[in-house]
C-alpha cells in the first residue's frame, strides 16, 4: 500500500485553469490534469527561478520530492505543446496559503484566504489604494 501523500503549500491558486491550442474546439481534444502542487513546482523552480533546496521549503517538502514533482509537471506541460492536447489545472494534496495585500495609504498589510475576493477597504484607515503584495509563502517583496 502506497503511503498517503503529505499536504503541499502552494502560494497561489490559479483563475484560468484550462489551455488548449487555438481554433480546435476543447471536445475534441485530449485532455491533460496538472496538480496545484506540480503547478507550483513550476512556478517556483522556472518563472522565479529557485534551487530546488529553498523551492521544497516553500513547498514544505523535500528536496527529492519537489524534484520529482516538477519532472512530472514539465513532462506534463511538454505533452500539451508538443502533442496539442488540453491542460487542465485542478487537484493535489494541497494547502494554500492567504493572498496578501498591503495599503498604500498606511502600509498596513494583511493577508486574507483565497476565494473571499479582493478587499475594497484598507481594514486599518479605510484607504482604498489597496495593492496585492507579490508571491507567496517566504515571498521577498
Amino acid at each position: 500500500m502506497p503511503r498517503p501523500l503529505k499536504c503541499r503549500r502552494v502560494g497561489f491558486v490559479p483563475e484560468a485553469v484550462y489551455f488548449k491550442p487555438a481554433g480546435v474546439p476543447g471536445r475534441e481534444l485530449l485532455e491533460v490534469v496538472l496538480t496545484l502542487d506540480e503547478l507550483e513546482a513550476l512556478r517556483l523552480a522556472d518563472l522565479e527561478g529557485l534551487y530546488q533546496e529553498e523551492a521544497a521549503a516553500r513547498m514544505e517538502v523535500s528536496r527529492q520530492t519537489f524534484g520529482n514533482v516538477v519532472a512530472a509537471a514539465r513532462r506534463k506541460a511538454a505533452d500539451c505543446l508538443v502533442n496539442g492536447k488540453m491542460l487542465r489545472i485542478e487537484g493535489g494534496a494541497v494547502s494554500a496559503a492567504g493572498r496578501g495585500f498591503s495599503c498604500q495609504a498606511c502600509r498596513h498589510r494583511w493577508s486574507i484566504s483565497f476565494g473571499e475576493g479582493r478587499p475594497r477597504r484598507c481594514p486599518a484607515c479605510e484607504g482604498s489604494d489597496i495593492r496585492r503584495r507579490g508571491g507567496g509563502p517566504g515571498s521577498r517583496e
